[in-house]
């Protein structure tokens, strides 16, 4: 099933994406504006205040310093994951098992995978766990049944929330996918533990939420997004108001060397072919339509401050330079290293310190072996996901929140085959159209879970709008 959609070159020509058909500045409700400014050659600082008054305080403002009198850990660093049994979480037990000296877990938290987290109970020992499906409690402590120490168990989301904020903890890994992993993160925060942030929505939807109630707790969101890590690690040190740009780095998924023409013929099997990084099939898709580096940029702007026409993307196939900055005085400055998931989960739980790593089970960057680095721009036309990102992020708000939740309805249904791989662009882009009239600039929690339920509906409707002629916003 499709819904008939336009050519990719003309998928721009619809209400949410006008602008790109004027020259001029078009603004929407919430401030949604497409072009880039002109600056003039005017010097640009992006730790400055947004002068959006309704912009949420970034997580770190254009620069990053541990403060002074920032407690230290003589033994084992405690702390809790919620999402112990997916990528994440599984990383996360890797680096703690390699280093039992530095890191120790008092809390687990996971979905419905009771054997998997029996097994992590086992080896790791924690006070407390929780597990989402209520429904497994029984078949989790029959797991556990030959386990002396046996941990407290608490059901439900109200175990995971319990996780989050166990009082022990030091900081909490946040794994969980979608606007499941809000609540435990706000708990969290509510009780003054650091973030290790791996869950997109917590920012590109909770932002302008959360990021005022990390500022009040005084609580360090520190990205775990191995683009953020770079960036996170890039302004280390920064004096105030040296951040000028922000450079993201992308892969250009599975179809960066397909010609536009092609893409009508996408088949499933055909988006879930990344050239460099073996991941699930929701993200590889997104980095094949680069919404990935779309929620990116929001991302960005909400954990350093950046302006979005102060935030870029470059299609770097090698996938070695995470990402970049360029500060005042033109330098560029980048972090690379192998595509490894680790070492940003590794830098958000030991920051500011680094921790040795054997080359055994690390492997080492050799830069002459790797032979060559190449980027290019990304292509618009191929990519119209970019605009829709920076429009939403412009908008703010809601508008965020729902383009996300509305692409990951859109990459459901298209990895089930209801609808085609151009289609995603036009139900994120009809979603967001449709949104324009119910955006919330600076929404609470209750809001923020509402427009994402209503996106994810919303997007679903659209599969059945198939017929003889294209659906127009």
């Amino acid at each position: 099933m499709a819904l008939n959609i336009l050519s990719p070159a003309e998928i721009k020509a619809i209400s949410f994406l006008d602008s790109t058909k004027s020259n001029r500045l078009h603004k929407l409700q919430g401030g949604l504006c497409l072009k880039r400014k002109d600056c003039g050659g005017r010097r640009i600082q992006c730790s400055v205040q947004n002068q959006n008054q309704n912009q949420p305080p970034p997580a770190w403002p254009g620069r990053a310093c541990p403060e002074p009198g920032r407690k230290t850990w003589d033994g084992p660093k405690p702390i809790s994951i919620v999402g112990s049994t997916g990528s994440i979480g599984t990383q996360t037990l890797d680096i703690v098992a390699e280093n039992p000296d530095k890191f120790k877990v008092v809390a687990l938290a996971a979905g419905s995978n009771v054997a998997l987290l029996a097994d992590q109970v086992r080896t790791f020992k924690p006070q407390l766990i929780a597990v989402r499906n209520e429904s497994l409690v029984d078949e989790l402590k029959e797991a556990l049944a030959d386990v002396e120490e046996k941990p407290e168990i608490i059901p439900g989301e109200q175990g995971v929330v319990e996780v989050a904020r166990h009082p022990d903890a030091v900081s909490v890994v946040t794994g969980i996918v979608g606007c499941a992993g809000l609540k435990p993160t706000v708990a969290a925060i509510e009780a003054e533990k650091d973030i290790c942030l791996a869950n997109k929505e917590t920012l590109i939807a909770g932002g302008p939420f959360v990021l005022p109630l990390a500022h009040k707790y005084n609580v360090k969101i520190l990205p775990a997004d191995s683009e953020h890590s770079a960036i996170f690690q890039c302004i280390q040190g920064l004096p105030e108001g040296a951040l000028r740009r922000i450079i993201l780095t992308a892969s250009g998924g599975a179809f960066r060397d397909w010609p536009v023409e092609k893409l009508k013929e996408v088949k499933v099997a055909d988006a879930l072919k990344h050239p460099n990084w073996n991941m699930g099939k929701k993200i590889t898709v997104d980095s094949a339509t680069l919404f990935n580096k779309g929620l990116e940029v929001i991302e960005a702007h909400y954990l350093f401050g950046a302006e979005y026409d102060n935030i870029d993307i470059v299609i770097h196939p090698q996938s070695i330079i995470h990402s970049m900055i360029e500060t005042q005085d033109s330098s560029v400055i980048a972090q690379l290293g192998w595509p490894d998931m680790r070492l940003p989960i590794l830098y958000t739980m030991s920051w500011p310190d680094r921790v040795y790593c054997s080359e055994i089970t690390w492997p080492r960057l050799d830069l002459c072996k790797l032979g060559s680095l190449t980027f290019k721009a990304p292509d618009n036309v191929k990519y119209p996901s970019m605009d829709l990102a920076y429009a939403a992020g412009r908008a703010g708000g809601t508008m965020t929140g729902v383009l996300s939740a509305a692409n990951e309805k859109a990459v459901e249904m298209f990895i089930d085959e209801k609808i085609s791989y151009l289609d995603i662009f036009k139900v994120v882009e009809l979603t967001c159209d449709k949104h324009q009239a119910e955006l919330v600039v600076s929404p609470s929690l209750e809001e923020i879970i509402h427009y994402d339920l209503w996106a994810r509906e919303y997007a679903a409707s659209l599969q059945h709008s198939s017929g003889p002629s294209p659906v127009f916003a």
